[in-house]
């Protein structure tokens, strides 16, 4: 993805986020020279890896297979490991018309995904196997605002503003937004998108970058190279 592009898609974020009375925090919208001035006191920030998230899964087609996301609060895998502390993540994250968020599953985090408003939120679903791999003959049965719901393989779940479902560990998902764009949030177990991010087809995670003009945020991405040391 070129640079100015998500520039653009972290102004255009920002305001449709504002439109339904969400704010992000200060950090974020904190320079680039301002983060590095600031890094003594942001290790918070950058080890749980908080910010802006803006990714084409590596493979150039944003509009069609894309999602933004804000990570406003994440836990410590320590504390996870120990059953105390801070065991939790929260995301913000907008999925555009028709723009896939690819079919994966997690090991390790639990999450809950909420429509916070505009259009509906669909989510195709799937069990694992035996294997990890999706299973395409058995029902699915997910908790969506805490009622259990049960359908089968491979269909699709839609979730008006307001609701929500809960996605355990090996549940297959991907998920777009039907009729317009959706607000999403995401709260959950120790979020780690390095490492915990299964998918279904051999993608990456995270967009490679043109830097064709300066960042107006770091990504998250950036925070390796733009702030070592």
């Amino acid at each position: 993805m070129k640079r100015s592009e998500i520039n653009q898609i972290m102004a255009a974020a920002d305001e449709f986020i504002r439109s339904f009375g969400f704010i992000l925090p200060p950090f974020a919208y904190w320079s680039p020279d301002e983060m590095r001035a600031r890094r003594a006191e942001i290790a918070g920030i950058v080890d749980a890896r908080l910010g802006w998230d803006i990714t084409d899964y590596g493979q150039g087609r944003f509009g069609e297979l894309g999602l933004f996301l804000f990570t406003v609060r994440n836990g410590s895998e320590a504390d996870l490991r120990r059953g105390g502390g801070m065991c939790y993540a929260e995301k913000i994250m907008i999925s555009r018309r028709d723009q896939i968020s690819p079919m994966h599953r997690h090991i390790v985090k639990a999450e809950d995904i909420i429509n916070r408003g505009g259009a509906t939120l669909a989510l195709e679903l799937f069990n694992s196997g035996a294997d990890g791999q999706i299973d395409c003959t058995t029902d699915v049965t997910v908790a969506t605002d805490g009622v259990l719901r049960t359908q089968g393989p491979g269909e699709v779940l839609r979730l008006d503003p307001g609701e929500s479902v809960t996605l355990m560990p090996g549940n297959w998902h991907a998920f777009w937004g039907e009729g317009g764009d959706v607000l999403i949030g995401e709260v959950s177990t120790v979020n780690n998108d390095l490492t915990d991010n299964i998918f279904d087809e051999p993608i990456g995670r995270f967009a490679e970058i043109d830097e064709d003009e300066p960042p107006l945020h770091l990504l998250v991405s950036d925070y390796p190279r733009w702030l070592a040391g």
